[in-house]
This record gives structure tokens, C-alpha cells and sequence, in this order.
């Protein structure tokens, strides 16, 4: 079988805190003099974030953030990811940040390094935290994201629990971002049904959906999903361990992808459900009969619906056209460092337009 690590991707779907590796985990406790917290346990969403609650006190510096950066970038080189944009709630963090946009500047700035280290095209999703913002304050995150677009905020999230919480409240946030060139990327379809996702689509502008895959509910709002191209980015084993879906067998992204849909595959939360990206990648070949051309779809999905600067998106599909037409038993080889080089972050005038294209 063709090789999933040499298939470039994006990776539209990954809290950055939640990225962490599970020995910077152990070190973190073990610097705060704590023991290292549980991160399994939990089967439904309000036990996942009692578990998250034990992770986030542990970062009790920038610098704590600057190396799970690294971490991150080098981790996504490894999976053959050219594309990768984290979400990040800063306002998790006040006793290490004085505000906002100290912590922004930090993971900004270092990003950009460690991307052009690894040869990985790295921008941001600022999320908004639907149980812990109100709109008011959704308007300052969203009004934030766009003051830092020229440094690599390309898109504004909400994020946390869809029940009580539906997205049209937040439609002034959103309406900021996006007429200031920033792509709309909620949350939404995953712990609610239909009537979130079209909540998401008619107020919130969405032009991809983290999850969206209760879509499936609605054979009507499918059928709008593909029509409009709107990615939805998939995270099946967090669908799984969430009970979002009651297995892996009856996980609804086979049939989104044999439908027409826009899907990318990703990671949620490595830290706490276990697998990375192309692990992801491996299960739904192996678990989930998706084919090399359906995978090769769900990889171009990644690198179109990201705001991935031109160069990087074209060299991305054309290196995922050559494993497409490699032979089954001979992996294609990875692009030469130079064809994905880092491009500097664009000013928000050049940001991708909906026309054109946190917390947990």
C-alpha cells in the first residue's frame, strides 16, 4: 500500500494545547510539583472536560508554550503535514499571560520559527469559547484575530459544548472576522445535530465546520454541504470516544466522502484520544475501506479549505497527485524541502475571502 506518511496534508482540526506530548505532559506536572493528570477516563463531553481542567493549570510560563510550539511543528513534519492550523483560547492562561495578546504574541512569533524549521506552513485559528464568551466578548476575540492577520490568525473558531449553546448568538463576532478576510471554522454538528450546522451556515458564514458529521441526519442539509463546498474536518476517534457515534464501524465520514462532502481527516486532541493525524489517516484505510483516492480527496480537502498561501497549496496537490499515480507498493517520495518552503504570513488585505475559498 502506498505510504500515508508521504501523502502531504493539512491539519484543520487540532487544539494547540491538546497537541502536547505525553512526556512534555510528565515534565510539566513534574516542574509544578504535581503528579502527571489523568488524560483517559472519560466518555462523553462533560467528563472530557473535567480532564482537560487538570491539564491546562500545569503551563506556568511562556517558555512552556514556546516548546509545546516545537513540539507541535516537528510532530506535524513527521506526519508528512505542510499545512497546520492549531486553535488557540488564550484566555485559559491568565496567570501566565497579562493578556491576550501577549500569549498571541508568543505562540506568533515562535510558530513562524519553528515553521520555517521544519519546512511546515503554520497559521492560527482564534477561538471563541461559546460557555465562557459572551458575544460581547466574542467580538473583542474576533476583533483580536483580525488585529494579528499579518502575523498568521486566519481564522476565527467557536468552540466547547454545542448544547445551549447554539451558534447564532455569536453571529456579530463573526460577521467582523469574515469581512476582514478571516475564515469562519465553528464548531458545530458534533454534540448537537442538524440544526447546529445549519445554524453555523446561515448565521456564522461558515466556510468549514470543525466535525459537522451529524449532518448526516439530514439527507437535505448533505446535499447543501457539498453544493456549497464547505469542508467539514473530521475527527473520527473523538467522535468515537466522545459518543458522538456509537463505533467506529457506524463513524458517518465514508459515506460524507461517497457523497460528495468536503472532508478533511485530523487529530482533535492527540494528548487525550490517542492518535496523531496520520494515524487518523491509517484507521480510516484500515477501519473504514476508504480508498488511496478517497484519501488522496481528503488530503486535498485539507490543503484547499486551510488558508494555505498559494505556493504551499499548489506544490501540496500536485505532490498529492504524484502518490496518487505512484504504484500501490512503492511509496511516492516526499516533495523536496524547497517546493513547501515557509512563505511569510500574509497582511490581511491578501487573506483568503469566504467568496475565494480555545479552549476545547
Amino acid at each position: 500500500m502506498r505510504d500515508l506518511r508521504t501523502l502531504p496534508k493539512g491539519h484543520l482540526h487540532l487544539h494547540f494545547e491538546l497537541a502536547m506530548r505525553p512526556s512534555t505532559l510528565a515534565d510539566l506536572a513534574a516542574n509544578a510539583g504535581l503528579p502527571t493528570p489523568r488524560t483517559s477516563g472519560f466518555t462523553e463531553f462533560g467528563g472530557f472536560g473535567e480532564v482537560i481542567g487538570g491539564i491546562l493549570p500545569l503551563f506556568r510560563g511562556p517558555a512552556d508554550f514556546e516548546r509545546l510550539v516545537d513540539e507541535m511543528v516537528s510532530d506535524a513534519a513527521a506526519e508528512g503535514i505542510v499545512y497546520l492550523e492549531p486553535s488557540f483560547w488564550p484566555y485559559a492562561h491568565p496567570e501566565v499571560f497579562g493578556s491576550a495578546d501577549e500569549a498571541w504574541e508568543t505562540v506568533l512569533g515562535r510558530s513562524e520559527q519553528a515553521g520555517a524549521r521544519h519546512g511546515v506552513t503554520v497559521r492560527w485559528m482564534a477561538a471563541v469559547d461559546r460557555v465562557f464568551d459572551s458575544p460581547e466578548r466574542a467580538v473583542e476575540v474576533a476583533r483580536t484575530a483580525v488585529r494579528y492577520a499579518d502575523r498568521g490568525i486566519v481564522a476565527l473558531g467557536l468552540h466547547n459544548d454545542e448544547n445551549g449553546w447554539p451558534p447564532e448568538p455569536f453571529e456579530a463576532a463573526f460577521r467582523l472576522a469574515v469581512d476582514a478576510g478571516l475564515k469562519s471554522t465553528p464548531h458545530a454538528g458534533e454534540l448537537d445535530g442538524p440544526a447546529s450546522v445549519r445554524g453555523a451556515i446561515t448565521k456564522l458564514a461558515a466556510d468549514r465546520l470543525q466535525h459537522g458529521v451529524r449532518a448526516i441526519e439530514d439527507p437535505a442539509l448533505v446535499d447543501e454541504l457539498r453544493e456549497r463546498g464547505i469542508c467539514l474536518d473530521v475527527c473520527p476517534t473523538s467522535n468515537v470516544l466522545l459518543s458522538v457515534v456509537p463505533s467506529l464501524a457506524e463513524h458517518p465520514l465514508a459515506a460524507l466522502v461517497r457523497a460528495g462532502v468536503r472532508c478533511s481527516i485530523n487529530a482533535d486532541d492527540p494528548l487525550l484520544f490517542g492518535p496523531n493525524c496520520l494515524d487518523e489517516y491509517e484507521l480510516c484505510r484500515r477501519e473504514l475501506g476508504l480508498t488511496d483516492d478517497e484519501l488522496a480527496e481528503c488530503a486535498r480537502s485539507s490543503v484547499r479549505s486551510g488558508a494555505a498561501p498559494d505556493a504551499v497549496r499548489d506544490a501540496a496537490l500536485a505532490g498529492i497527485d504524484a502518490w496518487l499515480a505512484a504504484p500501490a507498493d512503492l511509496p511516492a517520495q516526499p516533495a523536496a524541502p524547497s517546493v513547501l518552503s515557509v512563505p511569510s504570513v500574509p497582511s490581511v488585505s491578501s487573506a483568503p475571502s469566504v467568496a475565494e475559498g480555545g479552549r476545547r
